[in-house]
């Protein structure tokens, strides 16, 4: 409990002297209304719990002195303790079975077949891998069952569902929330040592979950694996989400323990959010920076201009209110875009750790669109005549009279202020978490994309260091 009786939540540990009933994790998510009941599981509100846990770690912290001080990537404020060290070796020991495994020079349409070679050395030495990166206190905790399996067999299915499917040669959120999961295992075995809050939250993401995003692109680029469960351009990224999260923390601004985590505002000296659609800025902040070096990752893999193929992400740079507003919308847009989907959730694994049993204090969600099975067909309406509703100029070169411009897909929903009302909940966070605790279905109501509404024309915006302009030339 912090100061003036603002709670910090922290995700709960196992007694070690009690023995618990480990079980093999198998899925329980079979159809779009499962993932209701996934909603209002104890595993989802650990999830939810160790992410806005990790989240708040990663804003700065307000010295004694006045000062702030920031978490920037490869930070020499940030110390890593002995399990944090033992997990950068087995990242790096994955990294190295890719010379073992490389990438098939065959002709080929779709994911590179190779990756299903190094998918099969990572599984067959998954055991001796966990040996070397956890306790014997942590992987051998005994079940209350003296037949049953011990806490391994557990953290082994969500350590083998962190690298993407060798069946369907992809990777996507799925697959980065099963890495997630695997940290949470080993926080409530008391995996990790029990310091001030924050400091092992901080070690984690900048020691474990960024080494493992670098891995992860390094194996994507390696293997050309496929988007899992990608909205394409209506979507955030088509591989990862939580370095946003972390990320747009980073930038937010500082706070003291006692403080809750703020709404609005960044950093003084943070980069402009808009800086993502000029490259010369995101090279510049992608070595500091998570959200910026997954935003890097996306201009070492796609051409164009930047608001072509990323729209949502260039929507969300256009957010006045800073950074903070930012992370508070990626964290309502992971419940929505990740946790509700059933494409990207349907695979997860349940056992003991994240347990399918339903929370106590949950209220079940309602139905929406969020949960179904299958894709949704988004609202279209045939393009306005510019005399009608549009100054000359706002279009995007590819809009024409003749299309039809989906008029509430590409914004995220909280981007902008200017809620259309009637849409459904993104966020499913339980009130019991109080960071979150002004999170409501009304402040999440879906928002036209930029250039739905009229816009002055512009030239070009010219870069003086060189870039491409990535702005559409109605943007201002």
């Amino acid at each position: 409990m912090a100061a003036e009786g603002f709670p910090v939540r922290i995700l709960p540990t196992l007694d070690p002297a009690r023995q618990n009933a480990f079980i093999q994790p198998c899925k329980k998510i079979n159809e779009g209304g499962d993932v209701s009941e996934f909603l209002c599981s104890k595993a989802y509100v650990d999830i939810m719990t160790f992410l806005l846990q990790l989240n708040r770690s990663m804003f700065p912290a307000k010295r004694p002195d006045g000062g702030v001080q920031t978490w920037p990537l490869n930070s020499d404020a940030v110390e890593f303790s002995a399990p944090v060290r033992q997990l950068q070796q087995v990242l790096s020991k994955l990294e190295a079975i890719i010379e073992e495994a490389p990438p098939d020079t065959g002709p080929r349409r779709f994911g590179n077949i190779s990756f299903r070679k190094w998918y099969q050395i990572v599984e067959s030495r998954a055991s001796s891998l966990l040996e070397e990166c956890l306790s014997p206190d942590v992987l051998q905790a005994r079940s209350s069952d003296p037949n049953g399996p011990t806490a391994e067999v557990e953290l082994k299915a969500y350590f083998l569902g962190s690298w993407g499917s060798s069946q369907r040669l992809d990777y996507g959120t799925g697959h980065e929330l099963n890495f997630l999961a695997f940290l949470a295992g080993i926080w409530k075995l008391n995996g990790f040592p029990k310091n001030t809050p924050g400091i092992e939250e901080r070690a984690i993401v900048l020691g474990v979950i960024q080494p493992y995003m670098e891995l992860v692109r390094t194996i994507i680029k390696t293997y050309t694996l496929e988007p899992a469960g990608s909205h394409g351009v209506w979507g955030l990224d088509d591989h990862s989400f939580i370095p946003y999260i972390f990320g747009s923390a980073q930038l937010a601004p500082a706070l003291a323990e006692s403080d809750r985590v703020p709404e609005e505002g960044s950093l003084p000296e943070a980069p402009d959010p808009k800086g993502v659609a000029k490259a010369s800025i995101v090279e510049r902040e992608r070595g500091s920076n998570l959200y910026f070096s997954a935003v890097g990752f996306i201009y070492d893999v796609k051409k164009g201009p930047f608001w072509e193929h990323s729209p949502m992400l260039y929507d969300i740079s256009g957010i006045p209110t800073g950074w903070a507003k930012i992370n508070k919308g990626m964290i309502k847009m992971y419940n929505a875009e990740v946790l509700s989907k059933f494409p990207v959730v349907q695979h997860f694994p349940f056992g003991s750790l994240l347990s399918w049993d339903r929370d106590p204090n949950t209220i079940p969600p309602p139905s929406t669109t969020h949960i179904s099975p299958g894709p949704q067909v988004r609202p279209q309406t045939a393009a306005p005549s510019p005399s009608a509703t549009q100054a000359p100029g706002t279009q995007a070169p590819w809009a024409s009279a003749s299309q039809t411009i989906p008029q509430n897909g590409t914004a995220a929903p909280w981007a902008t202020g200017r809620g259309l009302g009637g849409g459904p909940s993104a966020s499913r966070i339980p009130p019991t978490l109080s960071d979150m605790s002004t999170l409501s279905p009304s402040s999440m109501a879906p928002t036209r994309a930029p250039w739905a509404n009229p816009q002055p024309a512009g030239p070009p915006i010219d870069d003086s260091k060189g870039d491409v302009t990535t702005k559409a030339p109605w943007a201002k």
